[in-house]
């Protein structure tokens, strides 16, 4: 085991490490934090920032001088960097299980070896194969293979032509053609993978999106229990498959009652926020244990919870005088009693940039939601979730 007092590392500073970092430090570890960005919100509340880049082998090294074990945030971190630090520190999770993860084609290759359910789909390198694919692959989804996240670099397509435009304006990158589904709904869960082997799976969330970006998350989902086992059953299945150590997210589709794998993300993931409020251990005090070897804790959830993204867009009121920048009104969230507000102290906000979030806890799951959908309003999301 690594024990407390020793520094851990973490590759990322977004709001998914400044979380990592404030459960260490409630563990009793310090923690580094390596980021190109001087505002970087783990790097705010870190014991040491080094602002640099991912692939600067001075700063590499000094990371791994300093730290007992080093984790990443997010899954863009180049794997050629985690392979580096591998080589004089433990790093979890590992180089070749993230790499997977951060290309599209890797990782539903990876799917379709291990004979796991997914969409179909087609690795697109050129127009020519654009040309030439499966007729049941329109409608379509055109994603860029690399550093596509929330909604960003993928565009709907109805036949080859327009899928061809689509892959012209993405510049000829490396794309996968996914077929489009009538979807039920969307679940995800996340869990964390001991290096025995041993799996721990928080409750799965019910998702639905806003303009690509996750909105809102409902736990437990409102799925059939046979529903919500068997993701996590396909989930762990993934974890082994990865030979993963750490906390990993599986979102999945359901298409007419059943689980279609959509991707997986090496990290704690975004719904998966709730842990910190509604369950015993958060997914990031899970991270951290998997990290240092320690038990895994308990992933029960104590309550019912409905969390809530705030985007930038909140922090923008269109007047008739223009378009200005406003803090929001918290105190319209605070009259809630039975809501968790998180504020990841980012430097600027912008449309679309996760800026926070809420969670309305409740043994009830209905009137969570009821209260949940209320507090969505009064900050001023109008559009329906």
């Amino acid at each position: 085991m690594i024990l407390p007092p020793a520094i851990l590392g973490m590759l990322g500073g977004g709001q998914l490490g400044r979380f990592f970092v404030a459960a260490a430090h409630e563990m009793g570890y310090p923690v580094w934090v390596l980021d190109p960005d001087p505002h970087s919100p783990a790097a705010l509340i870190a014991d040491r920032h080094l602002l640099a880049a991912y692939e600067d082998f001075a700063a590499l090294d000094e990371l791994a001088q300093g730290c007992a074990a080093i984790s990443t945030e997010f899954e863009n971190v180049p794997a050629g960097t985690l392979d580096y630090l591998d080589k004089f520190v433990v790093v979890r999770p590992s180089a070749a299980a993230v790499s997977v993860c951060q290309n599209r084609i890797a990782e539903k290759t990876f799917l379709r070896d291990q004979g796991l359910p997914h969409a179909a789909f087609a690795a697109v390198h050129s127009e020519q194969e654009l040309r030439e694919a499966a007729a049941d692959l329109f409608p379509g989804i055109l994603k860029v293979a690399r550093f596509g996240y929330d909604g960003k670099g993928q565009a709907l397509v109805a036949n080859p032509e327009q899928a061809i435009a689509a892959f012209q304006q993405f510049k000829g990158e490396t794309c996968v053609l996914e077929q489009r589904l009538a979807l039920d709904y969307e679940v995800s869960v996340v869990l964390a993978r001991d290096e025995s082997g041993i799996v721990t799976s928080f409750p799965a969330a019910e998702n639905s999106h806003r303009k690509g970006i996750l909105d809102v998350s409902v736990v437990p989902a409102r799925a059939s229990t046979e529903l919500r086992a068997e993701a996590a059953a396909l989930a762990a299945r993934i974890a082994e498959g990865l030979g993963y150590i750490g906390t990993l997210a599986v979102e999945f589709f359901v298409v007419r009652g059943e689980l279609l794998i959509n991707e997986m993300a090496p990290r704690p993931h975004n719904s998966g926020h709730y842990t910190l409020d509604a369950c015993l251990t958060s997914q990031y005090e899970q991270q951290v244990r998997a990290l240092c070897s320690l038990p895994l804790g308990e992933t029960r959830a104590h309550s019912a919870a409905v969390m809530v993204n705030l985007l930038g867009d909140l922090w923008y009121e269109t007047t008739p005088t223009g378009h200005h920048y406003r803090e929001p009104d918290w105190s319209k969230l605070y009259a809630f009693s039975t809501l968790k507000l998180h504020l990841y102290g980012k430097h600027h906000a912008r449309p679309g940039r996760k800026m926070g979030h809420f969670t309305v806890l409740d043994g009830d799951p209905e009137r969570a939601r009821q209260v949940a959908m209320a507090a969505r309003a009064a900050i001023g999301i109008v559009d329906a979730p």
